[in-house]
């Protein structure tokens, strides 16, 4: 089955904005969002800490850090790029279901829209934790009039050993057999739960062919995944501070600008810097998928630099059906998503 109705075709990706009920509300309630996503949350709350998890905004140009008095959501346009040493959400999963019936009991929007727009659980784990999460999200659909999705996030960089599954075609297997059992069993009240896989970012062609192979390989008869979220931070980045420390220098003294477990600052890249790679993959893969009968019917939903209505259509231009906001929602705040649809620069 396809993504339900998303409209209008933008929403948040998975990320440290999307936390907090909070969070989640403000951007249900924003009339600029077609659909709301989670953060990725697992069974058991991630052990954040915020000594080593952390982020920050940077220029890309000049590698300088935003000034360090600027919240997040008042950060100046310059610094449209972002790094990140973080995990998945503090908040467990069920905390997540819990929350969505209140967040739509209490929108703000009109009662069609209210009822009406999807919810993206996302989620990681083992694959029998996302087989759990699979259940309970399937049985929530049941009492709820809004479309629920499942997105598994198979590709963040910053979990010290344990590399995405989704560069390694025998662990993308196992996620997609999993799925394929789950989905050829009957479905209580006939309306299924929507599921996608979040890659992360691909540079080399043998990437994008293990994830159409475990695609092809997981369809009995049809394929297990609705879509394909594309992409998620790019791994193994760094970016300095500056001379005197405070982030308003070019990077002297090679001290790292926000740290990590390992102590090196190394985290996931994302905002405009991963706009050129982003599109890419989102076009390689659509481009690959429609080379299979089997595999014509999965959406993407395309993630990475997006922050102006140029981007927006750029995004679509290469394939993407649902155009999804990380960095520049936490640069901005939900204003951004009526600024990109109303092309304001």
């Amino acid at each position: 089955m396809p993504l339900p109705p998303i409209n209008p075709p933008l929403i948040n990706s998975s990320n440290p904005w999307a936390t907090t009920p909070e969070d989640l509300q403000h951007l249900f309630d924003c009339p600029h969002t077609g659909a709301v996503t989670t953060r990725t949350s697992l069974l058991q709350p991630f052990d954040h800490n915020p000594s080593i998890h952390q982020h920050t905004f940077f220029n890309p140009h000049s590698h300088s850090l935003k000034p360090p008095h600027q919240p997040d959501g008042e950060v100046p346009t310059d610094y449209s790029a972002s790094l990140n040493t973080l995990g998945y959400s503090p908040i467990p999963f069920n905390a997540y279901l819990a929350m969505i019936p209140k967040v739509t009991q209490n929108s703000t929007l009109p009662s069609d829209a209210r009822a009406s727009k999807p919810i993206i659980l996302s989620v990681t784990g083992s694959p029998a934790e996302v087989r759990t999460c699979y259940h309970l999200i399937q049985t929530t659909q049941t009492s709820m009039q809004n479309p629920l999705c499942m997105e598994i996030n198979l590709s963040c960089p910053n979990i010290p050993d344990k590399p995405p599954p989704a560069y390694s075609g025998a662990a993308l297997s196992e996620y997609l057999r999993v799925l394929a059992e789950e989905l050829g069993k009957p479905v209580e009240g006939g309306r299924r739960v929507a599921v996608g896989v979040k890659t992360p970012p691909f540079t080399y062609h043998e990437q994008f062919r293990t994830l159409i192979d475990a695609l092809l390989g997981s369809c009995k008869p049809g394929c297990p995944v609705d879509f394909v979220t594309a992409t998620n931070t790019l791994g193994s980045c760094l970016v300095l501070a500056g001379d005197d420390d405070v982030g308003v220098g070019g990077g002297g003294g090679g001290i790292p600008a926000i740290n990590s477990a390992t102590g090196e600052g190394i985290g996931g890249m994302a905002g405009s810097a991963l706009h050129p790679l982003a599109l890419g993959n989102v076009r390689t893969i659509r481009g690959m998928l429609d080379e299979h009968e089997e595999l014509r019917g999965v959406d993407i939903v395309g993630v990475g630099g997006v922050g102006s209505r140029a981007g927006y259509e750029r995004m679509r231009a290469v394939g993407a059906k649902v155009v999804g906001v990380g960095t520049a929602l936490g640069r901005e705040g939900v204003g951004v998503f009526g600024r990109i649809l109303q092309g304001e620069e």
